[in-house]
Parts: structure tokens; C-alpha cells; sequence
């Protein structure tokens, strides 16, 4: 087999950790190996524990070697969307002298996405993604792919993604602790949204919610862009708990009862089919109703779709023409997509998997890993070149201070330093008086703007 028509995607789920392999044959994607195994060390979609989440990463991807005969040495790994800020972009550069146009080059693109990159992104944040929105050369915009193309400026226009550094770094460490390199980062929704959504939905918008184990994640995707995700701290595993709660059983007994007997909607349940519960204390089982199992789980989704919603009212969301999209484990309970129409509107509908082997909602993220990375275009990939190089992000506000720390070093003469603070501290004061009488005269001029326009 052709190594680089191979993709291997890694989602590191609270639950679960899936490594799928997949081929790409003559541009259709082929599973031919999946290794899943439960997770450790991870918290709400966080890895908390970077030794116990690389050993289980480093189980899944074996078990998916096993299974598809193949050595893997790379893994595209998705990232939650935990703190994800999204940032509109631009940047541009002078291709030629303006008497003397040429050809834009693979160097122009790479060029053009390092002045786009020049941002001023706070220390405890880093880069995810830039997504390039289109190109413009000498004013003529809505280019994908300005290669070839002659020109003078070329201009460059996208989304940046950034991320707490706390949450990358732990995943990179985990995945290299685990033996593997990474191909690739893919932000979860960016990776779902543009790949299991068709061409209509990503256009006139769609909402996509992720029910998870460890938390449920809710996008929105228009006009081929990602424009809003919200992550609710509570998924599939509170699920689990409320049932060993309630019930007074083991979670072990608990998530069987919802895999095997679970309703997300409790008027669609069995009130007369009895199912025997394990309880803590009992010698015998207890029989409980399949419709009271129903409820427990009920009530949870319940609040998981109330507070979704609400935020998408927060925001003014529309109703959008594609719908609402679910998936991930939680999708797959019998019911669900009823008690989602009781919260929003248009079409709902439950994504699976079309794919042997793996037609369960809880599969969507981890294909849709190896999806992204295998239709990304050769623009996409040079902009992926640019991010991977770590020098590129020139911050202004670490370069003046490493200015003024370099300044104060080489300031030796202490006498002087005074002096010249002494020499300065009148007109320094008679400026600082005149910035205080302009504020205070715009402060007036603005309160008197606010009074006439009330």
C-alpha cells in the first residue's frame, strides 16, 4: 500500500479512545482497522494524567496495528473545543515591484500566511489553525488558490483558531509519550462540521451537537465556516452516574443499563418491561421499569439541550435551513432525536457512520479526523507548513518587552538614568495634566452624547 494514502485519526474521548485506520482509494476513504479502548487520565475531554492517557492511547493505536496490518508511526489527533476563541484575519504582501509583475509561487502563499500569523496572541494561548477564507491579487478577491496566478500584492484573508497551551501541550506530550508522532491537530468541530455535513448544510448553516462522554459540544457552521461553538461541561458519563445514583448500583452496571436498556425518551420506554438491577447491599437483584430508567436519563439530556439552547438564544442564533446535526455516543440512544425536536427547530437528524464496522454515532469524530486530513488542498497543506513552524508568531508585545529588558541591561550609568528621569519629571507631569484635562473634557463631551441620543 501507498504510505501516504493511509490515514490513522486518534479522538482521545473522556470515555474512549478510538484509533481508526483508513485507505483512500481512488478518493473514497476505507476503514480497514479500528482499536478502541476505555480512557484514563482525562477529565470533561481534558487530559489530567499524561501517563495513564499515553498508555491508553498507545493500547488503541496497537489494537488498530493488529487490526489492519499496518505499521503506524503518525496519527491525526483531534482537539476539544474547550476555550476556543476564533479570530478574522488578514495579511498581505508585495509579490513584485509595481512596474514588474510575476507569478505567485507556492514561497508567496507560505509568505503571505506567516504575515497573516502576525498576531498578538496572549502568552497562555496558542495557535490551533488558520483557515484561509480566500485569496486576493491586485484587488481581485475570492481566490482559493492565487498559485500561478501573476501579480503585485497578493492578500490573504481566514479564521485563526487559538487554544489554551495547557490543553495542546498535554495532548502532544501524551501522543509522543505514547510512541506515535502527530500529523496533525484538528479541532473536533472544524473536523466534523466540514466533513459529515454536505455541501447545503455547511453553506445555509446547521448546528451540530456532540454528545460526548466527558461534555457535549454545540457549533454552528454557515456559509462554509465555523462561527460559534459552545461546550457544556456534562455528557453521556453524567448520564452513567445519575443511573448508579439513583439506582444504587455499581457504574459498571450502570453503563450497561443505558447501553442496553437506555431511552432518551421516557414515553417511548416499556412501563411494563422489567429490567434485574445489581444493588449495592442486596443479596438478590431489584427490578426496576425500563420507563424509570427512562426518566433518570431523561432528565439529564434535559438539561444538557435546556442550557444549549439558551446559549444559541444568547447569541441570537437563527433558525438555520440545515437543522440540527447529532452525534457521538450519547446520539445513539433510542429517542434522542424526539427529544431534541422539543428544543429546536428545523430538521433533526442522527449522523452514523456509513462505513463496516463502525455505523455507530460515537464514530463520527474519529473518521471525520481521517476525512479532514485526506481532502485538505495543496493551499491548506502550505498554510499547515507555515503553523508547524515554530518561529513564524511574532508577538509585539514580547518583543518590546525582551526591547526594554535588553535596554535596561546595557543602562549602566545609574547617575545618568537619574538625571535624566529629574531633567523629564516637570514636562512629564505637564503632559500627564493635559491627558487628564482631555479625558476628562471627552468623558463630558460623550455623557452629553448619551443624554441627547436617550
Amino acid at each position: 500500500m501507498n504510505n501516504s494514502e493511509i490515514y490513522v485519526g486518534l479522538d482521545i474521548g473522556t470515555t474512549s479512545i478510538k484509533a481508526m485506520v483508513c485507505e483512500n482509494v481512488k478518493g473514497q476513504l476505507k476503514v480497514i482497522g479500528v482499536g478502541v479502548v476505555s480512557s484514563a487520565g482525562l477529565n470533561r475531554g481534558v487530559i489530567v494524567d499524561i501517563d495513564k492517557t499515553a498508555r491508553a492511547i498507545s493500547q488503541a493505536v496497537k489494537r488498530a496495528e493488529e487490526k489492519s496490518n499496518i505499521g503506524i508511526k503518525n496519527v491525526i489527533v483531534g482537539l476539544p473545543a474547550n476555550y476556543l476563541q476564533m479570530q478574522r484575519v488578514q495579511g498581505s504582501i508585495t509579490v513584485a515591484s509595481q512596474h514588474q509583475s510575476r507569478e505567485i509561487t507556492d514561497r508567496d502563499v507560505i509568505d503571505v500566511a506567516q504575515e497573516t500569523l502576525t498576531q498578538n496572541i496572549p502568552p497562555e494561548r496558542e495557535v490551533l489553525d488558520l483557515v484561509p477564507t480566500e485569496f486576493t491579487v491586485d484587488g481581485f478577491n475570492g481566490i482559493k488558490d492565487p498559485r500561478g496566478m501573476v501579480g503585485v500584492r497578493l492578500e490573504m484573508k481566514g479564521t485563526l483558531y487559538t487554544g489554551p497551551k495547557t490543553i495542546i501541550h498535554n495532548t502532544k506530550k501524551a501522543v509522543r509519550q505514547a510512541g506515535y508522532g502527530i500529523r496533525d491537530f484538528v479541532i473536533a468541530p472544524i473536523a466534523t462540521d466540514f466533513n459529515l455535513l454536505n455541501d447545503g448544510e455547511q453553506d445555509f448553516g446547521t448546528v451540530v451537537i456532540d454528545l460526548g462522554g466527558g461534555q457535549t459540544t454545540t457549533s454552528i457552521v454557515h456559509d462554509h465556516q465555523l462561527k460559534y461553538t459552545y461546550v457544556d461541561p456534562e455528557g453521556g458519563q453524567y448520564v452513567t452516574r445519575d443511573i448508579s445514583t439513583v439506582l444504587n448500583t455499581s457504574l459498571r452496571n450502570a453503563e450497561h443499563l443505558k447501553l442496553n436498556h437506555g431511552y432518551a425518551l421516557s414515553s417511548l420506554a416499556d412501563a411494563q418491561a422489567q429490567v434485574d438491577v445489581p444493588v449495592v447491599g442486596k443479596n438478590t437483584p431489584v427490578q426496576f421499569s425500563e420507563a424509570y430508567l427512562a426518566e433518570i436519563i431523561e432528565a439529564r439530556l434535559r438539561q444538557i439541550f435546556q442550557r444549549s439552547r439558551q446559549h444559541l438564544k444568547a447569541i441570537h442564533a437563527p433558525k438555520l435551513p440545515g437543522g440540527v446535526v447529532l452525534l457521538g455516543g450519547g446520539a445513539a440512544l433510542p429517542g434522542v432525536k424526539e427529544l431534541a425536536q422539543q428544543y429546536y427547530s428545523g430538521n433533526i437528524k442522527v449522523n452514523v457512520p456509513n462505513q463496516m464496522g463502525v455505523r455507530h454515532p460515537s464514530y463520527s469524530l474519529v473518521i471525520a479526523l481521517t476525512m479532514y486530513e485526506s481532502r485538505l488542498t495543496d493551499v491548506d497543506r502550505l498554510v499547515k507548513q507555515t503553523l508547524q513552524q515554530s518561529d513564524i508568531i511574532r508577538r509585539p508585545r514580547e518583543e518590546k518587552q525582551q526591547t526594554n529588558q535588553s535596554t535596561a541591561e546595557s543602562w549602566n550609568d545609574q547617575q545618568r538614568n537619574q538625571t535624566t528621569n529629574e531633567s523629564q519629571s516637570i514636562p512629564g507631569k505637564r503632559e500627564q495634566a493635559k491627558k487628564s484635562k482631555k479625558h476628562s473634557f471627552g468623558s463630558r463631551f460623550k455623557s452629553m452624547l448619551n443624554n441627547l441620543f436617550d
